[in-house]
């Protein structure tokens, strides 16, 4: 069966532009299964349960565990492995003599999910877990020229990581919503107004990046160009 994991990142991007109701659709359209772990319910349903601020938000992802649309993966094997595999992608840079501390366990799990299920994809917005997978060098130059200080690597956990997570596959929250737009999911948005399908597609582009998916200005411009076409 075909599979999505989803980190908290996209599904709260998604809820600050009033666009989760798409993960219904978008289901139906990939025909496959959209997963969560339980660190990753803890960030967007059971914390915010107890925050006033984000509680309707949280309401509204747990209406879609309950509907099935987002189903929790949790299994031991998936704890056990992620612990391993945060405590190796936490001791990869060093700098002031010390291990820097760049992802977090719900983000990790997520990864952990995707290669036990064999996933087709992980849903990632954050910048520094997606670079971790696709180009952790760029991790480097970007801790060494903000910190002003030398940056070390421990080639052995960079090894053992990338050997982990190979074949794994990152899309965010925007692809999510270029694809919506692609099927044409947000076409009951199209207005009047001039060159509407174009202000609507790059408004949602920049709502998401926004409110947190790791995006450039020149990424969503060629994503405009693309569909434009």
């Amino acid at each position: 069966m075909k599979s999505l994991v989803f980190d908290a990142g996209p599904i709260i991007s998604l809820a600050s532009n009033n666009l989760l109701w798409l993960l219904r659709p978008l289901k139906k359209e990939f025909n496959g299964k959209f997963y969560i772990t339980h660190y990753v319910k803890k960030e967007i349903v059971d914390r915010p349960l107890e925050i006033k601020r984000f509680k309707f938000e949280a309401i509204q992802v747990q209406k879609l565990i309950d509907e099935g649309v987002l189903e929790i993966i949790d299994n031991s094997l998936i704890r056990e492995e992620s612990i391993k595999l945060l405590n190796t992608s936490n001791e990869i840079f060093k700098a002031y003599n010390n291990y820097m501390k760049i992802v977090h366990l719900a983000e990790i799990s997520v990864i952990t999910a995707a290669l036990n299920l064999n996933s087709d994809v992980a849903v990632i917005d954050e910048k520094t877990t997606r670079l971790l997978i696709e180009n952790p060098r760029m991790i480097f130059e970007i801790l060494r020229k903000t910190l002003h200080t030398p940056v070390s690597i421990n080639e052995s956990n960079l090894k053992e990581f990338k050997n982990r997570v190979r074949g794994i596959k990152v899309i965010r929250s925007v692809e999510l919503a270029a694809i919506a737009y692609e099927h044409g999911l947000l076409d009951e948005y199209i207005t009047k107004i001039s060159d509407a399908k174009r202000s609507l597609l790059e408004s949602v582009l920049w709502g998401v990046k926004l409110n947190g998916c790791a995006v450039s200005r020149e990424e969503i411009d060629n994503i405009l160009a693309m569909e434009a076409k």
